[in-house]
């Protein structure tokens, strides 16, 4: 795990674990916000830009969805960006959230996700491609998937 401080090491190499681990425990509140967090930067990372206006996008995002402060919402980025580079692929890393997070939690999920896909103002192919892969292993058909992304475009 290159690039992240020693002691941070064992905090992620924990959550890994967890994430992947074959017992059917919810992830804990902490563990489902980095999971979260860490999903969308790997989404805004996608078309190999990482964007202000996405970063700033998932900053608003989490400090919404989790009543944070500017520091924790930095703090909870940083450590997802970490997480995201060191994650298992995205097919693993997707199916791990869909087992440990609730399916209501998991449509505000993709709607998140398409928050982040449109920040820019484009939608890349990448990140299409990644929607059609992400949504249906979170357990969110196609529909539903166009329902929320209708309802982010609404918001904007």
């Amino acid at each position: 795990m290159a690039g992240i401080p020693p002691y941070i090491l064992p905090m992620f190499e924990a959550f890994l674990r967890r994430l992947t681990a074959t017992d059917p425990d919810p992830l804990s509140g902490d563990d489902c916000r980095l999971a979260l967090a860490a999903l969308l930067v790997r989404i805004a990372r996608t078309d190999g830009e990482y964007a202000r206006v996405e970063i700033d996008a998932i900053d608003n995002i989490l400090k919404m969805r989790y009543n944070l402060g500017p520091f924790e919402v930095i703090k909870l980025r940083a450590d997802a960006e970490q997480l995201e580079t060191e994650a298992p692929d995205t097919v693993r890393f997707t199916r791990a959230i869909k087992d440990k997070v609730p399916l209501e939690d998991r449509a505000e999920v993709v709607e998140a996700l398409w928050e982040i896909v449109l920040a820019d103002g484009t939608r890349d192919h990448e990140e299409d491609a990644l929607m059609r892969l992400v949504a249906p292993m979170l357990g969110i058909n196609d529909r539903e998937s166009a329902f929320a992304r209708q309802r982010v475009v609404s918001k904007g």
